[in-house]
């Protein structure tokens, strides 16, 4: 077993990006032995075909656009993002001292190999593909998810845009559950809610919601570090969002004046 392979306690999945490594580098804090396993990001060309396969071409296509067209404001979406990480004291840069498992999958039964010689206690995942269930199985120990949403309102992605959307205010926040087979539904541990800012939008939503939550995050890994789980079966009204189509979006913004 090399260094890169010696147990850890706790291990972070994720398909990596800013707002995970802005979880991660607070985690450490308190276990400084955790190790990341890290998938590759799906291609946009799989991840349209399969958005068009559940929701047709041309929304397939909208969200694209979407995405596509946040990122034009990409300045203001960096200065936002620079007064969340000082204002909540994170950082969202990768932390060289942290064992990185990079996978294609983490449904791969390479994922599954490293689980089995990790042997963690408790896994966290975060902006990563669904998980399949041999993969759950393979897991040795309990699962949780963070989700930038409130479950069971606002599953799935953009979680908080949707809330503030729906007139919905009050919801918007993030949840840590535990994972089971379907789209973020598993039992809730621990829920979060605040207010974004008047200059917060599509792109900033998630890293918000990231800096907020940490602490609910540590709480519910330590839950599982002591077998000590109260999970909050979901009730009420269950949807399952995706990003909005480029013309839903821009209607939302000028009429609403939520981007």
């Amino acid at each position: 077993m090399n260094q890169n392979e010696k147990q850890s306690s706790i291990v972070v999945m994720t398909a990596g990006g800013n707002n995970p490594w802005v979880m991660i580098n607070a985690l450490k804090v308190h276990w400084p032995d955790l190790q990341v396993i890290q998938e590759h990001p799906e291609s946009k060309s799989t991840l349209l075909k399969r958005r068009a396969k559940r929701l047709g071409w041309l929304t397939a296509i909208g969200q694209i656009g979407t995405m596509v067209a946040s990122r034009l404001g990409k300045n203001i979406a960096a200065k936002r993002s620079g007064e969340i990480l000082k204002s909540y004291g994170h950082l969202d840069a990768v932390d060289p001292s942290i064992a990185i498992h990079e996978v294609n999958s983490l449904n791969d039964t390479q994922c599954h190999a490293l689980l089995a010689t990790i042997r963690p206690q408790v896994i966290l995942t975060i902006s990563c593909r669904l998980l399949s269930r041999q993969t759950l199985a393979a897991s040795p120990c309990p699962v949780i998810n963070f989700h930038a949403g409130i479950n069971p309102a606002y599953r799935g992605q953009m979680g908080g845009y949707w809330s503030l959307v729906e007139g919905d205010a009050g919801n918007f926040g993030a949840t840590v559950h535990l994972v089971d087979a379907g789209t973020d539904t598993g039992s809730t541990l621990y829920e979060t809610r605040l207010k974004p800012e008047k200059h917060d939008f599509i792109s900033t939503y998630p890293l918000l919601l990231t800096a907020a939550s940490t602490e609910i995050v540590i709480k519910a890994i330590d839950e599982g570090l002591r077998n000590a789980f109260r999970p909050i079966p979901q009730v009420g009204r269950s949807v399952l969002r995706f990003p909005p189509p480029l013309w839903t979006w821009v209607w939302n913004g000028l009429t609403k004046g939520i981007w």
